[in-house]
């Protein structure tokens, strides 16, 4: 049955638990307005200012590194004169108008494109540091900030792009994502943490990483008696994990209770927040993020801690110290298209099903579809943003896109008669690629492109991938749908590595004097309810990872049992639990070993050459600002 919308922070429709149906009308495309103004105008000012301090020596770089970091410009690599912009989109809500006021910015000071993280910013690169500021103003015109989206501080709020519309979910956690964002940003209880600090909410335990973040809160309910005994009421509350984290140590999160009620949400947030910053390590640089606290203090002590805090903050903060969610009600608007260009043969198009079957999920809202739009490593230029703006207009009945958890878009409430108009748009503006809910669309974090830390061009690796699976119609393949390619370019795990079906982090190798990208294989991750950290198999040079996904691939045909899927095949064999001629990676690795052999640089030079590069190999890298 249909639901009425509930508001998600914003103003379009995402569901509650009445059972009604939503309101409809028709209407021209309308321009939704954001309910949160994130910017503050004063900060772009005050930015341009201390440029020009510290381009007069009036500023020291340490300080200016601090500073320029806490409003959300990162370095790039091997300059001083250029910076990544990185802008948060809470919850990952953004609004037509705002692409395109990114988009502007993309082509005014950046490179004519952006790039989608997995965390659910934009990031616009190589933009001269003296234009940094003017990036800052234009996003404070569309109630945009790049404020904390680096730093030791509270990074961008996540939350799942299906949270409101999952089958699964008993309630929207979108309100209450946008609420947290709102009450950290700018507080003066997160500006100065040991380290950088992540919140993910989600639907549900299959779409998000709860678990592998500082707090991931997964929605639930319980049933309790009313107050005055009468009978029983519904009461919402959340799953909470602490202390799980991806990096060079990765770990898994511990749920802190059976259920935490939402009017606990706050002050077990708080709690967590000043434990981490009373007692997380601000010398060891390497090891000072909350899941090294949990680690060595152990799980025990700390949920003691945490519970012991939760009852002084709720005893001591305010009244007027709440979480507010927003859930004023909207209507879902089908807007009215006078003419469309698209014509009714759209679905008729040549891949149109392969889309649908890849790129689509029904809600659970009849008769709506969440789309996700296919991008290569999480790059989308400035006038496919634009084109994305206005087919959010068109087709999505809240007006809005989600920002997606693994370097998609999201467009919601696209009604089942629209699918066929929509992908014919999103064909003239190429972003109907197919494969997006498969392997066929692996995460590539930036790698070697910007990053000073990186030491291979995962970026380029990732599009590789993709462009080669679809290529062989793998994103047609249901036994691979569930199946996850991450990389990253280095150990820290911006590319989600560890919780991939089959991960990749970057180093390099040699052959005598020559050198050739390398990367570090792990196998059966997954950031489910069976969440898991993938388990190391063998290093692969960077040419080869393309044959050994595809050997791997041909593995578990020929020793699959009914029913397998490539994830729950290599789950068995990382887990000790399969049976046949390849039962342990062990024999993974026996099997691969002819493709890791590195040929004489004369045999194939291109061997030695990253993807992307034309130049010899190296590793040399600058100095990384993720703890700065």
């Amino acid at each position: 049955m249909s639901q009425t919308p509930r508001a998600s922070g914003h103003d379009s429709a995402s569901p509650s638990t009445s059972g009604q149906k939503p309101r409809l009308e028709s209407a021209r495309p309308v321009e939704r307005k954001p309910r949160e103004n994130w910017a503050r105008r004063s900060e772009a000012d005050h930015f341009a200012d201390t440029v020009k301090l510290f381009r007069q020596g009036r500023y020291d770089a340490g300080s200016f590194r601090r500073f320029r970091l806490q409003h959300g410009a990162y370095g790039t690599r091997m300059t001083g004169d250029y910076a990544m912009v990185r802008i948060k989109i809470p919850a990952g809500v953004a609004y037509p108008h705002q692409l395109e006021a990114i988009s502007r910015l993309s082509e005014q000071f950046s490179i004519g494109s952006a790039h989608i993280s997995t965390r659910e910013n934009i990031q616009l690169h190589w933009v001269v540091l003296e234009d940094v500021s003017e990036i800052f103003h234009g996003l404070s015109r569309v109630g945009l900030t790049s404020r904390e989206a680096c730093g030791n501080t509270i990074r961008n709020v996540m939350c799942s792009p299906l949270a409101g519309v999952c089958t699964s979910e008993p309630f929207d956690s979108t309100p209450y994502a946008i609420a947290v964002a709102r009450f950290f940003l700018r507080n003066p209880l997160c500006q100065n943490l040991p380290r950088k600090f992540k919140f993910n909410f989600t639907c549900c335990e299959e779409h998000g990483m709860a678990r592998m973040v500082d707090v991931g809160l997964i929605p639930q309910t319980r049933t309790i008696p009313d107050a005055d005994g009468s009978g029983q009421r519904e009461q919402r509350g959340f799953k909470v994990f602490l202390g799980g984290g991806l990096g060079n140590r990765s770990f898994v999160g511990h749920q802190l209770e059976e259920f935490t009620p939402e009017d606990d949400l706050l002050y077990t947030s708080i709690a967590t927040i000043r434990i981490f910053d009373r007692l997380g390590d601000r010398k060891n640089l390497a090891r000072n993020r909350m899941r090294y606290l949990v680690d060595e203090m152990g799980w025990e002590k700390f949920q003691s801690m945490i519970l012991m805090e939760r009852s002084i903050v709720r005893a001591t903060q305010s009244v007027v110290t709440r979480l507010k969610p927003d859930f004023t009600p909207a209507e879902i608007r089908r807007p009215l298209r006078i003419s469309d260009e698209s014509g009714p043969g759209a679905a008729a198009q040549d891949g149109y099903s392969r889309w649908l079957a890849t790129n689509t999920i029904r809600q659970k809202q009849d008769p709506y579809h969440t789309v996700f739009v296919t991008l290569e490593a999480g790059d989308i230029t400035a006038g496919q943003l634009n084109s994305l703006a206005e087919l959010v207009r068109k087709y999505s009945c809240e007006g809005v896109a989600r920002i997606g958890f693994v370097q998609n878009v999201a467009l919601r409430f696209v009604h089942s008669d629209d699918l066929g108009p929509l992908y014919a748009g999103l064909l003239g503006a190429g972003l109907a690629k197919s494969g997006a809910l498969t392997m066929a669309a692996p995460i590539g974090c930036s790698g070697t492109t910007s990053c000073n830390l990186a030491l291979t061009n995962s970026h380029r690796l990732a599009k590789e991938i993709q462009r080669k699976f679809l290529e062989l119609g793998l994103d047609k393949d249901p036994d691979l749908a569930d199946s996850t390619i991450k990389i990253s370019g280095c150990p820290n795990s911006c590319g989600q590595h560890g919780i991939a079906t089959i991960g990749f982090f970057g180093g390099g190798a040699r052959v005598g004097k020559d050198m050739y990208a390398n990367y570090q294989m792990l196998l059966g991750g997954r950031s489910d309810g069976l969440t898991m950290l993938g388990q190391t198999c063998t290093r692969v040079p960077a040419k080869r990872v393309i044959p050994v996904i595809l050997g791997i691939i041909e593995m578990f045909r020929a020793n699959r049992r009914p029913g397998d899927t490539l994830k729950s095949w290599i789950h068995r064999v990382v887990s000790d639990a399969e049976d046949s001629g390849v039962s342990s990676i062990k024999d993974v690795k026996a099997e691969l070993q002819p493709l890791l052999i590195p040929p004489a640089k004369d045999d194939d030079p291109d061997f030695y050459l990253d993807y992307g590069s034309d130049t010899s190999y190296h590793t040399k890298t600058g100095k990384g600002e993720c703890a700065a």
